[in-house]
């Protein structure tokens, strides 16, 4: 049940440890599955089924009850493209793979569709009303498309020295691409990382990254003038948006894998078993939140000025961005191996999507107690990880390949 944050419960220290031997379960559940050669059906281009054309309203269920998906489609989602595979812009709900596709939030109706348009788990980067993705040609282009339509409005032009280009973040004035360095042998040794002018479409600045760097495991944001990413190397790393200077950088003790957050002048990142919040003018430490001994944080996201994040040993914490203070911390999942990682939140709901286990789905959450209100679940029984993006008073949810809209009630 949710409470209030104080003592620790005891009973949560037994099974941390155990925590991590069911995480490896799940992980060989899917791996058994695999080598069966049982595939997942192929998403169609067909209309969504339950389709709520009028976009009626949705009663509240009662308590431990999950509402009905308002609509349900097929998706061509892959996984590759992690936290960035779904996203929502203004009444179009968008799902990374082949064919891209665009569906109308209301009633899941097809708006478009394109094949072919941008290279293998392409991350769904969108910035001033802009999608971005590397061209699928790999020839050094990032194409700019309007979600609401799925036509191109914008390309940069590279050239065949940038290797495999890949937008890492956007804002109104640049596109940030992550891309390595063809050399006359042929190789690619070193990446930079550069800036592209989103009206010309030529490049601001490019700076190379130190030695050894990977061009792979990049989390990034643009937030007040800073270009703010992480990576698999377990580091923080602030740039200047207009130069590419770099500002700071610091390590952290392990990979911050999908998300941080930023609040007003702070960084937050997960940094094993505490949430650290690390200034963003210069990178130094101003608070710090541990989480319970033998337990870590994941993917920490600000929604409405509260930051929320889950733990390994299945607890659920909501945490003041400013000062690092616990405002609450949910143990309703204790018996369950479903924490979430990503999170939406509506009204005086928070939603937040589980990993891999076919018990879990969307959790319902009271924002101003943390008690669970109900974990929607599509009954497939398949373990690949959900996804949940608000979109006014509905949710975008995609669960392997597929889509549904929920109530946010």
């Amino acid at each position: 049940m949710g409470r209030r944050y104080g003592h620790t419960v005891s009973r949560r220290q037994m099974i941390r440890l155990a925590g991590t031997g069911l995480g490896l379960v799940v992980l060989g559940t899917g791996a058994v599955a695999c080598e069966s050669g049982e595939q997942p059906e192929e998403p169609g281009d067909g209309p969504a089924t339950g389709a709520d054309k009028e976009g009626g309203g949705s009663t509240t269920p009662p308590p431990g009850t999950a509402p009905e998906p308002l609509w349900k489609s097929d998706a061509a989602n892959t996984n590759l493209a992690g936290m960035d595979a779904l996203a929502v812009v203004g009444d179009t709900v968008l799902v990374s793979g082949d064919p891209l596709v665009g569906r109308d939030m209301a009633g899941g109706t097809q708006k478009w569709s394109r094949a072919g348009v941008t290279t293998p788990g392409a991350k769904l980067i969108v910035g001033g009303g802009t999608l971005y993705l590397a061209s699928a040609e790999y020839d050094g282009d990032v194409v700019g498309l309007d979600p609401a339509t799925g036509k191109e409005t914008w390309r940069s032009r590279l050239g065949k020295q940038y290797q495999l280009p890949r937008p890492i973040a956007a804002d109104d004035r640049h596109v940030y691409v992550l891309a390595g360095i063809l050399e006359k042998d042929f190789t690619t040794p070193n990446n930079v990382i550069a800036a592209i002018d989103t009206t010309s479409g030529r490049i601001v600045w490019r700076e190379q990254r130190d030695a050894g760097t990977e061009e792979h495991g990049i989390t990034a944001a643009s937030v007040d003038g800073h270009l703010i990413y992480t990576d698999y190397r377990e580091n923080v790393t602030v740039r200047d948006t207009a130069t590419g200077r770099q500002v700071w950088t610091k390590k952290i003790s392990e990979s911050n894998r999908r998300r941080f957050a930023v609040h007003k002048d702070l960084v937050i990142v997960a940094d094993g078993g505490r949430l650290r919040a690390l200034e963003l003018a210069g990178g130094k430490d101003r608070w710090s939140l541990r989480t319970e001994e033998f337990s870590k944080f994941y993917d920490p996201q600000i929604l409405d000025g509260v930051l929320y994040a889950a733990d390994s040993a299945r607890g659920m914490w909501a945490v003041d961005p400013g000062t690092g203070k616990a405002i609450w911390h949910n143990e309703d999942l204790l018996e369950s191996a479903t924490q979430a990682w990503q999170f939406a939140k509506v009204k005086g709901t928070l939603y937040g999507a589980t990993e891999f286990d076919k018990d879990g789905g969307v959790h319902a959450f009271d924002t101003t107690t943390g008690k669970l209100r109900w974990t929607y679940n599509d009954g497939t029984g398949d373990i690949q990880q959900w996804y949940v993006v608000a979109a006014g008073s509905r949710l975008a949810v995609m669960h392997g390949k597929r889509l549904y809209a929920l109530p946010a009630v």
